[in-house]
C-alpha cells in the first residue's frame, strides 16, 4: 500500500467521519485486531502516566476486542453515558509523520471535538499518536495513544469524544 502523506491524512479524516456518523462497524475496521487504544491520565504533578497496566488511565483497551465491546454497549443502549446518543464533530489538523519503517508509520496530530448531548455542547481537544500498519491494502491502526489536554472533565468521556 502507498503510505504517502495524502493517504495518511485521508485515513485520519475518514476515521473521524465514521465516528461522527456513528458508523461503528466501519470505524472498528480501521483498527488492527491487536490494536492498543490508550488515553493516559494526568498525575498530580502534571505528567502523563506511563504504564496502562499499573497506573490509572482514562480509557485503555489492550486490543480491538475492548473497542468492540464498547461499541456493543453504545449500540444496545447499555451505556448510560451514551444515552441519548451524542452528536459529534471532529476536526483533525497538524498531521506529522514521525517515523517510517517497512510496514509501519508513526504519526501525531492535533484534534478538536465538539459534542452535543442533552441540549448541551461540550468540547475536547488534544494530541493523538498513532502507529499505523501499512502492510495491507489499507492502513490499520496498530496503536493509538490519546493525550486529552483539557483533562478537567465534567462528564464521562468515551471513544466518540476523541
Amino acid at each position: 500500500m502507498s503510505a504517502d502523506y495524502h493517504t495518511i491524512c485521508s485515513f485520519l479524516y475518514r476515521e473521524a467521519r465514521l465516528l461522527d456518523d456513528q458508523q461503528w462497524d466501519e470505524w472498528l475496521a480501521c483498527y488492527h485486531a491487536q490494536a492498543e487504544y490508550w488515553m493516559p491520565a494526568w498525575t498530580d504533578d502534571d505528567e502523563l502516566v506511563e504504564d496502562p497496566q499499573s497506573q490509572i488511565s482514562l480509557i485503555y483497551y489492550p486490543d480491538r476486542q475492548g473497542l468492540e465491546d464498547r461499541v456493543y454497549r453504545i449500540r444496545t443502549e447499555r451505556s448510560s453515558a451514551s444515552t441519548p446518543k451524542p452528536r459529534t464533530g471532529h476536526a483533525v489538523n497538524n498531521v506529522e509523520v514521525l517515523a517510517t519503517r517497512e510496514d509501519q508509520i508513526d504519526l501525531r496530530f492535533n484534534w478538536h471535538t465538539l459534542c452535543h448531548r442533552n441540549r448541551k455542547t461540550s468540547q475536547f481537544f488534544g494530541t493523538s499518536f498513532y502507529t499505523l500498519d501499512v502492510s495491507g491494502a489499507a492502513p490499520l491502526i496498530l496503536k493509538k495513544k490519546i493525550v486529552l489536554k483539557d483533562d478537567y472533565i465534567h462528564q464521562v468521556i468515551d471513544v466518540y469524544h476523541v
